[in-house]
This record gives C-alpha cells, structure tokens and sequence, in this order.
C-alpha cells in the first residue's frame, strides 16, 4: 500500500465526488454535535426554594419570612435547602398573629431568626424564568442529591469513553461506514428512550448509551472523510468543516431549548438530526484505502471507477497494480497492536497523555464559561462561538506551518493566558473573561491540530482504533472535568494553574512526535516513523526494533539515525 496515494491521484482532489463526499459526512457530525453538552439545558437546576404548602394557612409574608436568609458573595439570597421549622412557624403565626400583622417581611425574618431549621419536606417552588421543566426539577436533584448532576455528565462521558474502546476495532475490521451510521443511530434511538425516563438511574443508564454514540460518530466520520479525500481537500475536511459544521450543530441546541423548555420534548427533538441523516447511507462510501487495507481490491476499484465517472476523468486500466503483487492476506489488529512496536508505543503512550490534557482542559473551561451569570441559553451560544476562529486558525496553520510547531504555538498561547489570570485585577473581570476565552481558543486550536496530527501518524491499518483510542483518554479527561473547578476550594486560581500546566506537559510531550506535514498518510506498521529523539550533535542510534505484524514486504535496509541539531 506504499502507493495508494499515487494510485488514486487520478481522481484529482476537488471534484464533484469530493464535494459530494465532504458535504455529506459533514452533515453526519450534526447529531453528535447537537447533543454534546445537552446535559446544561437537560439537568440545568434553576434557583429555588423550600416549599411552604397551602394548608399551613400562612399569609404571604409568613410564607416569605419562613425561608432563611443567606449571605454569600456579599449577597444576600433565600436558601435553596432549608426553612424555618414549618410547625414552630405556624404556632408562632397563630399567638403572635394580633401582634405582628402590621410588621414588615424584614421584621417577621427577624422574629423567626432564631427558630430551628429544616430540609425542604415538601419540595421546592423553583424560577421558571428559563427552564419551565429539567430531568433536575422532575427528580429533585437539588440539595442534598445535587451531587447527581455532575455524576451524570461523568456517566455521559464514560459512555464515550466504552464507545471509544469498542469502537475503534469494530471500525478496523467491519469498515467505517457501519460503524458511522451504527453511532447515529444509537443517537437517535436512545435520545427518543430519553424521553420517557420514568427515574434518574433510568435516565442516568440512557445518557450513557447515548454518550457512547456520541463521540463514536465524531471519530469515525473524521476517519472515513480523512482516508476518502486527499491533498487540501482533506486539510478542508478534517480542519475547518467537519468541526465547523459540528460547533453549529451545538449552537442550534440553546435555540431549540430557548423554544422548548420541556426537557422531555427536548430530548425527543435531539433524536431528529440522527433520523434525517438515514438518506445519507446512500451517498457516503466506504472508505477505498480502508478495503485496500483489508485486501478487498475489487471492491475498492469498483467504487473508484465510479468515482471516477462522476469526475469525469479516465481511470487506468489496473487502478493498484504495484499494490496487488505486495497485498498478503489482512491481519487483524486491536488495540493491543498499539504498544506491541517501539515506534508505535512511545508515539501512542504519547497521543494518549496529550489528548488527555487537552480534553480535560477544554470541557473544564467549558462547564465554568456555562456557569456565568445571565441568560444561559446566550452563555452556551457564545460558548461555541468562541470555537469558530480556532477552527479557522487551525485550518490556516495547517496549510502551510509543520504539525508540531503549530500546535506548539497555540497551546502555548493558551496556557500564557491562563496562567496571567492569576494576576488580573479584580476589578477588571472583562480582563478576566478575555483571558479565559482566549485560553480556550488556544487550547481548542491546539486541539484541532492534534486531531490531524493523529491522524496522519496513524497508519491505515489501525487508524481508527488509534484515534478511538486517544478519544477514550480524552473521554477521561473530560469526565474528570465537572470536577476540575472544585480545587478553587483550596485556591482560587489552582483550577486555571492545573489547565495551564497540563498545556505545558502537552507542549513537551509533543516535541518527541515525528512531523508529518505535507508527508502521505503511512499505511501499515512499518511506514510509521520513529519518535522525534533530542540529543547533542553526532550522536547516533540503532534503528527500534520492529517486531509487529507485516501488512507488506520491506525491502530497504533500516538507517541510522544521527542527531544533527538539539
């Protein structure tokens, strides 16, 4: 397969199979998009307070003057968890009533401020300002069960993280295409179970099926469109597209939910995208390096034929003529065969920690930007807008500066905000606020680019099982990020200080990655290259050691790699 690229280079880059090919697996990353952080509009817990019921025949004032009053922040605010003792209250009202009915709620809190406290027995009357109904307010997960709600999107993500494990290999050996529209339609089916949650472990279980299709769908249609498309068709696709089409398919849930504030019908709307993307079976192929890959060259001709109809040009005659003589019988490879080489263990352990850092980084300032102050459904819209110009940048750098160094520059650019956070004055929270977002396009862009990077490391044989297996670190990651913002606990910065020097680790890690800017895609094992090694001038190694499974013949001898700067 060390030709596959001059094989297919008759097709062009840009041509009506490409365009179609492009447009129709962008459109397969909407449904993923729409429900990633479903779990704001879906769970949100708007303000409440302790329910005072209409048979303790209280006036309103007495119902007002019952709950405590909370200073926090220099702010004084109504308990969301407690009330005064309702059957103190109540005799209270009843001997002092000829007494206190001239006195003022401000009065009455006085009076009361010595009573016992309570929990809310009898439920909470909660703000319908912006949510009318949450799976929260339905199974009262507020107070003492509001540790539910990060848990949930913990389950979310470790779905993901399930779906990322299995995934990846059924894709390797089954082909990409099953397996896209297989996560759509997990998607759909069990947004619709969704709905008719009856309980929280029940609606708990579903948002975990529902995460495992989520980011299965993202990683394959990445896959699928990186493998079909070639040159700067494929930089297009993988940098400024897909994700682009992605992040609008985000901002279209905050639209939808500012409409429908039933979370019930919410979740029924999630399952459309998934639905209408079923036409798109029929338009989207499998992918011809992947068949190649498993020695199904008929099939693989047969659809570049066809594709070469469609772009009107003439195909040759025998499409993978110097691949024929060299194809053995496909091998099978799991997720195991990324640590059996050298090569492929050091630079795999390596994906695996920067993905890691990078997701945990992402989703942790995500869930803090969500939680400003103001209409939630403006938050998550600009929210994702902010990911647009990373995209874009992403997409640029890509084009003309090596992998490495790109993503070098953005991720530093994005911890050196971080870290300036710390002294930013506090009378100047717009400062604040430019920092953090500025820390986010730089670590959403660095993530971008580490994407593509992966990508092109891995060889066609087991790429999607490689990113499948990075997405799975990076659903760690982001299951440990609802948490990241509890370390303010013991100092205010500590969460911006973890999220920038795990941007540093990252950066470092990344030196030792091999380059591959403007390089083909490697297809088996053996054309991947070593890890990047740093050493003085003239010093010289061994080739590693290669131990895997062969998908080809290698005929030239191994070199020696000499260093010949730091």
């Amino acid at each position: 397969m060390q030709n596959y690229e001059e094989s297919v280079s008759f097709l062009g880059t840009w041509g009506p199979f490409q365009r179609r090919v492009l447009f129709s697996i962008c459109l397969t990353s909407i449904p993923g998009g729409y429900i990633l952080l479903s779990v704001i509009f879906l769970l949100a817990s708007p303000p409440h307070h302790c329910h005072i019921p209409a048979l303790s025949n209280l006036s309103q004032d007495w119902i007002q003057a019952s709950i405590p009053v909370q200073h926090e922040a220099g702010r004084s605010e109504r308990s969301s968890c407690s009330r005064y003792e309702l059957d103190l209250v109540q005799n209270l009202s009843a001997v002092e009533n000829i007494h206190t009915q001239n006195l003022s709620v401000v009065q009455l809190e006085i009076l009361l401020s010595n009573l016992k406290q309570e929990d809310c027995k009898d439920g909470w009357i909660y703000n319908n300002e912006y949510f009318e109904s949450t799976a929260a307010i339905e199974f009262s997960l507020v107070c003492s069960d509001q540790w539910k709600i990060p848990l949930t999107s913990l389950v979310f993500f470790l779905g993901g993280l399930c779906g990322c494990l299995l995934s990846g290999q059924i894709a390797d050996r089954i082909g990409r295409k099953p397996v896209l529209f297989g996560a759509i339609t997990l998607i759909s089916v069990f947004s619709t179970a969704l709905s008719f949650a009856p309980s929280w472990p029940v609606f708990t279980l579903l948002f975990f099926l529902l995460g495992v299709g989520q980011i299965v769908g993202y990683i394959v249609a990445f896959v699928l469109g990186s493998e079909i498309l070639m040159g700067s068709t494929r930089l297009l696709f993988s940098n400024l597209c897909l994700p682009f089409v992605a992040v609008i398919s985000m901002m279209m849930l905050p639209a939808t939910a500012y409409l429908v504030r039933n979370w019930r019908h919410l979740t029924l709307i999630m399952a459309v995208p998934g639905v209408a993307c079923i036409p798109l079976w029929w338009l989207i192929p499998e992918s011809p390096r992947w068949l190649v890959s498993r020695g199904r060259l008929r099939e693989a001709e047969l659809l570049l034929r066809s594709a070469a109809v469609e772009n009107r040009v003439e195909p040759p005659q025998v499409i993978f003529k110097q691949i024929e003589k060299t194809t053995q019988k496909a091998e099978s490879f799991n997720i195991l065969d990324l640590l059996r080489t050298t090569n492929i263990r050091y630079i795999t352990l390596i994906l695996w920690l920067i993905w890691f850092s990078s997701s945990l980084s992402t989703f942790g300032l995500s869930f803090n930007l969500s939680s400003l102050n103001g209409n939630p459904f403006l938050n998550y819209i600009l929210l994702s807008v902010v990911e647009l110009p990373a995209y874009v940048s992403t997409w640029l750098a890509a084009r003309s500066l090596p992998r490495r160094m790109s993503y070098i520059i953005f991720t530093l650019l994005g911890a050196l905000a971080l870290f300036l956070i710390q002294v930013t004055p506090h009378s100047l929270p717009a400062l604040t606020l430019t920092l953090v977002l500025l820390g986010k396009y730089g670590i959403l862009a660095g993530g971008g680019v580490m994407y593509m990077f992966t990508g092109e490391l891995s060889p066609t044989v087991i790429r999607n099982t490689s990113m499948s297996s990075c997405a799975m670190f990076s659903r760690v990651g982001s299951s440990l990020s609802p948490y990241l913002l509890q370390l303010a606990v013991f100092y205010q910065y500590l969460p911006w200080i973890v999220v920038g020097s795990l941007s540093l680790l990252s950066i470092l890690l990344s030196v030792f990655l091999p380059e591959t800017f403007r390089q083909p895609l490697p297809d088996t094992i053996q054309q991947m290259k070593p890890p990047q090694r740093i050493s003085w001038p003239g010093t010289c190694f061994p080739p590693a050691k290669d131990d895997g499974k062969s998908a080809g013949n290698q005929t030239t001898a191994p070199e020696i790699i000499c260093a010949t700067h730091l």
